[in-house]
């Protein structure tokens, strides 16, 4: 069985900046198909969007992972997005919304602030929040 990982922008970013850190290393278990990754469309406009505003030189890297990469991308309803934002910031919701909706084990994020660490979030989304090093220590001790 493989682990469903829903990506956020943060980590998406971080793996079409930088060929270093697990961020990457979870991408490319995507590519290999080791992991099955989801995102939203959400995710994808707002990776775009941040390295066009602060490291246009990731777009090229960010394009040619997403040519590489077989995603599954759920699109939360109105209405679960409005539940989500009972637990979190209305800018978090989409992404809580998106996990819960894409029915995966682990919700990979670098939001220190409003995503980690909130067990009542983990709780109403029905899956771990990680770091990408936590979840890539993770899916590799279980194997």
């Amino acid at each position: 069985m493989s682990c469903r990982l829903f990506i956020d922008s943060s980590v998406l970013f971080a793996a079409a900046y930088s060929t270093r850190g697990h961020a990457h290393d979870l991408i490319q278990m995507g590519i290999r198909g080791q992991v099955t990754l989801v995102i939203s469309r959400l995710v994808l406009e707002e990776t775009r969007r941040n390295l066009v505003a602060s490291a246009p030189e990731g777009l090229p890297a960010l394009d040619r992972l997403l040519d590489n990469l077989s995603v599954e991308i759920v699109q939360p309803t109105k209405e679960e997005v409005l539940a989500a934002a009972e637990h979190t910031a209305l800018k978090d919701a989409p992404i809580l919304a998106a996990a819960r909706a894409g029915n995966v084990d682990i919700l990979v994020t670098l939001d220190q602030k409003h995503l980690l660490g909130k067990p009542n979030l983990e709780a109403y989304a029905q899956v771990l929040i990680r770091t990408p090093g936590d979840t890539y220590r993770e899916i590799t001790k279980a194997k």
